[in-house]
């Protein structure tokens, strides 16, 4: 069975005595589970179907018409009311998920135009493609928090391997990796994301693999400055004296007090990440036409003023994610502060 030191359990004590921290970590995990999870409670296929005695689940796998009885050889339209009839004549049911449209499920049964605002069918209207608002936040919230952390985790594992190679050798290796931050810091991040976008078709790896070039700098200065004061520390020396290898006494002596400045930093490098795909799907160089963003909601709320609508939903998604990664980023730094 698996155990926490003293000091893991100091910490994670320290981090429920948060209570800002605490409650913002369980309501982020809950956004994730249902934004993971967001094909069983937005989609226009119903997740049980029963027919004939037989159960179908459309959402795992696809069926035709002609299995429910159909003429068509092709997928049914499960919100028609054809396919209803033709399922319900055999005595079977559908079970549909509490919002019964995907991200990109037009709908065609508007009584005003779209944009439409919130109704019983649509819980925050729709945009002015008639696509269900809701369903399109949640698809893209899983986007947004997806590229994040995994942004955010190749950031962090290069930045802090950057960092502690030039503070704790010095000398040269310190000199040169800051002769190449320095040129690489000053390349204009955004600008060339938008260049480069005009000569390959944007895609979720392909931003994440350029802003990955550039995003682990931001690390690499409060490392680097943590392991040059560590080096010197006198624990540190007798740890070298009694024959420890160099990664041993980076991993063991000086990482440990590093974690602190790195976690004051992971938060920003979260929210820069998501504020930044935000950015460029709202300027229409980010994902691909038609997938659900939140930066492409608030361009439409941009061309379409009077469905006020689309603005306050986009605003209020980013507004309660990046609240909540800050909270849980300040209560993991102060967890990690060996002053605590």
């Amino acid at each position: 069975m698996f155990t926490l030191s003293p000091l893991g359990q100091r910490r994670v004590a320290q981090f429920k005595a948060n209570r800002r921290g605490r409650w913002s970590l369980r309501l982020f995990i809950g956004l994730c589970l249902i934004c993971l999870g967001g094909e069983l409670i937005a989609n226009d296929k119903p997740l049980v179907i029963r027919y004939h005695d037989a159960f179908y689940f459309p959402i795992l796998s696809d069926y035709l018409e002609t299995d429910f009885g159909g003429e068509l050889p092709f997928q049914p339209d499960y919100a028609s009311s054809y396919v209803h009839k033709l399922i319900e004549d055999q005595g079977g049911w559908m079970l549909f998920p509490p919002i019964p449209f995907s991200y990109d499920t037009v709908n065609y049964d508007l009584t005003e135009p779209a944009p439409s605002p919130p109704s019983s069918s649509n819980w925050l209207g729709t945009d002015d493609q008639a696509r269900d608002v809701l369903a399109r936040v949640i698809f893209g919230t899983r986007i947004s928090i997806l590229f994040a952390l995994i942004l955010t985790a190749i950031s962090a594992l290069i930045g802090v391997v950057a960092g502690a190679l030039q503070g704790y050798y010095g000398g040269w290796v310190d000199l040169l990796g800051q002769r190449v931050l320095e040129i690489w810091s000053g390349l204009p991040v955004l600008y060339l994301l938008i260049i480069l976008s005009g000569f390959v078709s944007p895609s979720f790896w392909w931003l994440l693999g350029i802003m990955a070039l550039f995003s682990w700098l931001a690390l690499v200065d409060v490392v680097r400055a943590e392991f040059l004061r560590g080096r010197n520390l006198e624990y540190v020396k007798a740890a070298r004296a009694l024959g420890l290898s160099d990664s041993e006494l980076m991993r063991r002596h000086i990482l440990p007090n590093a974690m602190t400045s790195t976690l004051t930093y992971l938060p920003f490098i979260l929210t820069g990440a998501i504020a930044t795909l935000t950015a460029l799907d709202f300027l229409g160089f980010g994902m691909p036409a038609g997938t659900a963003s939140l930066g492409e909601l608030i361009g439409q709320a941009k061309r379409n003023l009077q469905a006020p609508w689309l603005g306050l939903t986009a605003f209020f998604a980013l507004a309660l994610i990046l609240s909540l990664l800050v909270f849980m980023g300040e209560a993991c730094r102060d967890a990690f502060d060996p002053r605590s």
